[in-house]
């Protein structure tokens, strides 16, 4: 697939213009839900990834941290995946971008309330809260924050439901009740099962109850087995094996006038350990400076400045990371529309006075704070091809 000239270029030294922002509105995954709601007939959505044709039915199958280009380098291991590339993006044969940063909590959020992360505000692995100055970590929910006033838009599910279509959500029962599943993917009834293959099973079955349905399932373990071993290890493979099949499954038990979408929230590239692959912010005097808390995760940054040391920061981050990052200031990061075209005022201050998104593979870790998050071999969260983009995969019925 020939990739659009915006991620072929290479500049030196790095510009925040010169950053390949997301398809917002046209082909992220804040676009999925809305374009598939608008076929089904619910009111204020648009179709925004046109190349989707209408489905009466449809099935979001979401396989956490498989990337497009991670899925194309191993035909082996998804045989039946890698027959449907074809299909991805409508028969386009083209993937779609996650948005920023590529990281589960924004990615999920995206496509459940169909809002770009400047919208649903959930915009990284752990953000500064405004109001008590400390960091929120947004996948486990630590410290607590009211969900609702973290993330007021209503989901496509809860408008899709309020319209008479029948909405569901198939996942581990573990996710249930956390705060992310409710401000993200709540709507309609949610079925909890342990294993994929009745996760396969049920989605197919919550399809075929009404005439019009909008259900999603998941898969965790492709992004864990990643995170562990790293892409390309026989773990990930093994889990990337056990995923094609379960799309087979589902796919084989599509109702009539059913469409199956298979995507992903980001993708996924591995670092290695060494010291100018993994930049430690907690030994590093010179990204410390200046700098009151550090959000974020290793590829997709957030530094949030003492009082008056903004500008000093930013300097010296530009200096420090030269052209492997991407360094913006807030209100540069804004403007480039990293976080698409639109930011609310409520989420405005969660943004880091500095931002700094990879290029290169390499990290900022943070050895002492982050142990758990800066020992792990396979990490996203930046906008290069690699993590942003993901597969559209489509099968009809």
């Amino acid at each position: 697939m020939a990739q659009p000239a915006a991620w072929d270029t290479h500049p030196e030294p790095l510009s925040v213009a010169s950053a390949p922002v997301p398809e917002y509105g046209t082909g992220s995954l804040a676009d999925l839900l809305p374009t598939l709601a608008a076929g089904m007939g619910v009111p204020g959505m648009t179709a925004g990834i046109t190349d989707l044709a209408p489905a009466d039915r449809n099935c979001v199958f979401l396989i956490d941290g498989l990337g497009w280009e991670q899925l194309r380098a191993h035909p082996a291991e998804a045989p039946f995946m890698t027959s449907l590339l074809a299909s991805s993006r409508g028969g386009t044969g083209r993937p779609v971008t996650a948005g920023f940063p590529a990281t589960t909590a924004t990615s999920l959020a995206s496509v459940g309330t169909g809002q770009v992360p400047g919208a649903h505000g959930l915009l990284g692995y752990t953000v500064r809260n405004p109001d008590t100055g400390a960091l929120m970590n947004q996948l486990r929910w630590q410290p607590w924050t009211e969900p609702a006033l973290w993330q007021p838009h209503p989901t496509v599910f809860r408008l899709a439901h309020a319209a008479g279509a029948h909405a569901a959500q198939v996942s581990s029962p573990a996710f249930e009740t956390t705060p992310l599943t409710r401000v993200a993917l709540s709507g309609g009834t949610f079925h909890g099962r342990l294993s994929g293959e009745d996760r396969m099973d049920l989605a197919a079955r919550q399809l075929a109850d009404a005439d019009r349905a909008l259900v999603y399932t998941y898969y965790a373990e492709v992004d864990g087995a990643g995170h562990r071993h790293g892409v390309d290890s026989d773990e990930w493979r093994g889990r990337l094996s056990h995923v094609d099949g379960l799309v087979r499954r589902l796919a084989e038990q599509l109702p009539p006038r059913s469409a199956l979408y298979v995507t992903a929230d980001h993708g996924m590239v591995d670092v290695p350990f060494d010291e100018d692959h993994r930049l430690d912010f907690d030994e590093d005097w010179e990204l410390r400076a200046g700098v009151a808390l550090l959000g974020g995760e290793g590829r997709a940054r957030h530094a949030y400045a003492v009082p008056g040391a903004a500008g000093d920061v930013l300097a010296c981050w530009r200096e420090v990371l030269g052209e492997r990052f991407w360094v913006a200031s807030r209100d540069e990061a804004i403007d480039a529309g990293w976080f698409g075209p639109r930011v609310d005022a409520r989420v405005r201050d969660r943004i880091g006075d500095v931002v700094a998104a990879a290029r290169d593979d390499v990290l900022i870790i943070a050895s002492e704070r982050e142990p758990n998050e800066s020992a792990m071999v396979g990490n996203h969260g930046s906008m290069t091809p690699a993590e942003q983009f993901v597969p559209l995969l489509e099968v009809r019925s």
